[in-house]
């Protein structure tokens, strides 16, 4: 079973769906806190109506976002702490709940999992993929 990964930091809306379609990606999990963003065709209800006329279903999973002091470490580079903080944020029910979630659909569909950083690696979206990787045996594709 395969787990994609994508950032749209760098990228258009037009180059992550197509990069989406090409990797056949079924559903695109949207894991940012706040499903809003200052790039074109980012925010969550253009987003998902731009994903779902391709083909692709959209899920915003918000208890599976980084808060804010994890985004405010990451902006900083402090990817350590970021990861700290979202551990922390991870064991909160809610976070469970919506891991659990994330967790059925992926064993079900090919699944995208969606934040801003272009660099998995600094971002929260990396944890989670290590997690389901770890604890589920996906194979994690970042886009």
């Amino acid at each position: 079973m395969k787990l994609f990964t994508i950032g749209y930091e760098a990228a258009t809306q037009g180059d992550v769906i197509g990069r989406l379609k090409a990797a056949g990606v079924e559903t695109l999990v949207d894991v940012r806190a706040v499903a809003a963003s200052r790039r074109a065709g980012f925010s969550k209800t253009l987003l998902g109506q731009s994903l779902n006329a391709e083909g692709i279903e959209y899920r915003h999973l918000r208890a599976l976002g980084t808060p804010k002091a994890g985004r405010e470490a990451a902006k900083k580079g402090y990817i350590r702490e970021m990861r700290a903080i979202f551990a922390d944020h991870l064991a909160e029910p809610a976070s469970q709940l919506q891991l659990a979630e994330l967790r059925a659909l992926a064993a079900d569909r090919r699944v995208a999992l969606l934040c801003f950083e272009a660099d998995h690696a600094g971002c929260h979206r990396a944890v989670l993929a290590e997690q389901l990787a770890a604890e589920d045996g996906f194979e994690v594709v970042n886009l």
